[in-house]
């Protein structure tokens, strides 16, 4: 293999990425690139045409080939931004979604109206642990306990909560929903953004989504919905008095949702996300 210089690999790249239709295809290159060549973006433009290392060749080619063949490009450089927040990411979690960043935000406002030296926290569905690490980032006297049924997930979970030093404010358990937590808990908050694509729906997604990503933090059951009725149940018991329960909801959920808790919780708001969708659900409870 000869050497190349850093403008032929993203032009190479690009044509590699629009073929196979590739959304982004510059941005997706330009990101592979600086990955191999722990380099920023403006590197890539100042240094056009310096030549780039035989072994780091090879490395951006697999790259852009595993793109090119639908594998997302934060499972490929490992990584995804999550409120101004670095996060490892691997296949056994979900990638962060600009839209949960609604949810922390939110969850942030609420915990600032609660007058407590101590604001107690559960997420449910952790699976990154981008929720959980961010609220006790952000929130200085926030304790949060993180939930996921997922052995791999919690394993990552807790090495974005060593990265970013929260270890000592968080704790990870390995449950089903609300099954290993001990009756006596309760907390202040209750959030989650848990699985609610209905099960049909599954093979309608994208081909990055549907054949990379977890499914178990995907399918919500028939009707996308089974979580948000179990969660709802079963918080009232792990709620302290006063306290909020916020969920992120998929589309054309919100109504029902709100519904669902309007037996057991009062001041129920809808918020939406950047595209105009009900995204975000939270009340207080009675």
């Amino acid at each position: 293999m000869h050497s190349l210089t850093i403008s032929e690999l993203i032009f190479n790249g690009v044509s590699k990425l629009k073929k196979h239709n590739i959304e982004s295809p510059v941005l997706n290159a330009g990101v592979i690139l600086c990955h191999v060549l722990l380099c920023d973006r403006i590197f890539l433009y100042s240094h056009g045409d310096e030549y780039v290392d035989v072994n780091e060749i090879k490395k951006y080619n697999t790259m852009i080939e595993q793109r090119a063949k639908g594998k997302p490009l934060q499972y490929i450089i490992g990584k995804n931004e999550f409120i101004s927040l670095s996060f490892i990411v691997t296949p056994d979690v979900l990638i962060p979604r600009p839209e949960t960043e609604l949810l922390v935000e939110h969850v942030i406002k609420i915990s600032e109206s609660i007058n407590k030296n101590k604001i107690n926290i559960l997420d449910i569905g952790t699976g990154s642990g981008c929720i959980a690490i961010c609220l006790a980032f952000y929130i200085k006297n926030a304790l949060v306990t993180a939930l996921d049924i997922s052995k791999e997930a919690l394993r990552i979970a807790q090495l974005n909560a060593s990265s970013l030093e929260v270890t000592d404010r968080i704790t990870f358990i390995e449950s089903n929903l609300f099954e290993k937590l001990n009756e006596t808990e309760k907390f202040d908050v209750i959030v989650s953004n848990p699985p609610y694509i209905p099960s049909s729906d599954i093979e309608i997604l994208q081909t990055e989504v549907k054949d990379h990503e977890p499914l178990i933090a995907l399918d919500g059951g028939d009707d996308g919905l089974f979580y948000y009725r179990e969660i709802i149940k079963q918080s009232i018991a792990y709620i302290k008095k006063g306290g909020f329960l916020a969920l992120e909801v998929g589309v054309g959920q919100a109504a029902l949702v709100s519904y669902m808790m309007s037996e057991s919780f009062s001041n129920i708001r809808v918020i939406k996300d950047l595209s105009g969708i009900d995204r975000v659900v939270f009340g207080k409870i009675k």
